[in-house]
């Protein structure tokens, strides 16, 4: 069985928690946040979520990244990787050279016949 690390809140920690967890102008992930935080120095994970009403995944994942990164790591959401691209930069210098440097068979402008033409989704 796993035990959650214990946390320890400093007087001024305390207020800033309480303040963000009575805030109307915060967003509410980090209201929430800061309630998991302040339950989490006196409650155990099945306390927290019943009483929030959360997956006990959400209190250890905010519990940790209190402990890790202190006030800070509540504030906003870990950066996550970018999705690569699916048009590499070649094929859009290509698309861009068909585009300005020729005109279409038999239309006006390109559209579906420019992404059919250099092999890409219509979309």
């Amino acid at each position: 069985m796993r035990i959650a690390h214990a946390i320890t809140l400093s007087s001024d920690q305390q207020a800033t928690l309480e303040q963000w967890a009575r805030s109307r102008a915060l967003p509410a992930p980090v209201v929430e946040r800061a309630l998991i935080v302040l339950f989490a120095e006196r409650r155990q994970h099945k306390q927290i979520t019943a009483a929030m009403k959360i997956t006990p995944k959400k209190v250890s994942r905010w519990r940790s990244r209190f402990l890790t990164l202190g006030m800070a790591g509540l504030e906003r959401d870990a950066s996550r990787p970018s999705r690569a691209p699916t048009i590499t930069a070649s094929l859009a210098r290509r698309v861009v050279r068909m585009t300005t440097q020729r005109k279409p068979a038999n239309a006006a402008d390109w559209s579906k016949r420019m992404a059919r033409a250099v092999g890409i989704s219509e979309a």
